[in-house]
């Protein structure tokens, strides 16, 4: 799976980061970053999380 965040959607709300560590880091405003695009399967779980709990809505996890 492969994770991704549109960036005109998101406003720095800072869950996906705060939530998932493990796949999310955030830029020198505060925004969102993924750092692993390609979702290993133990951490498939955790990406759900961030995915379900994005206020705008602007991770997406879809298949490669």
């Amino acid at each position: 799976m492969r994770l991704s965040i549109d960036v005109d959607r998101c406003t720095g709300h800072g869950r996906c980061y705060s939530l998932v560590p493990e796949l999310f880091t955030d830029d020198e405003r505060g925004y969102g970053q993924v750092t692993q695009p390609d979702v290993p399967a133990e951490l498939l779980d955790r990406a759900r999380t961030a995915v379900a709990n994005c206020p705008e809505g602007a991770i997406h996890l879809d298949e490669r």
